[in-house]
């Protein structure tokens, strides 16, 4: 469970750090980008869950990243103060996959 949290808290900080590093990327504050992560994860579960691992940002393919792009863009609906544009959810799934190239696969 502690694992569980720390993931989430790791990734609400990246989400913030891409909202300051990345055009057409803001979210405000830290418990949005937590619940923007949470968002993240569930979307991208049940994304996997219906139509498979290829579809998954861990696939690491050209449709893993425009599938992430669509479901970090779909977030933005959900979280009030969220707001990306498509470029900005494309330029955030190919920084997330890269930082999740080199994270070793037992952190994640």
């Amino acid at each position: 469970m502690l694992g569980l949290i720390i993931r989430f808290v790791v990734s609400a900080l990246v989400i913030l750090f891409l909202g300051f590093l990345l055009p057409g990327f803001h979210v405000v504050g830290f418990w949005n980008a937590m619940f923007a992560a949470v968002a993240i994860a569930a979307i991208g579960w049940l994304a996997e869950a219906l139509f498979g691992h290829r579809v998954s940002p861990y696939g690491r393919g050209l449709i893993g990243f425009l599938a992430g792009a669509a479901v970090i863009y779909g977030v933005q609906f959900l979280v009030v103060s969220m707001h990306v544009t498509v470029v900005g959810a494309l330029l955030a799934s190919l920084v997330i996959g890269v930082i999740d190239a080199f994270v070793p696969s037992e952190l994640r």
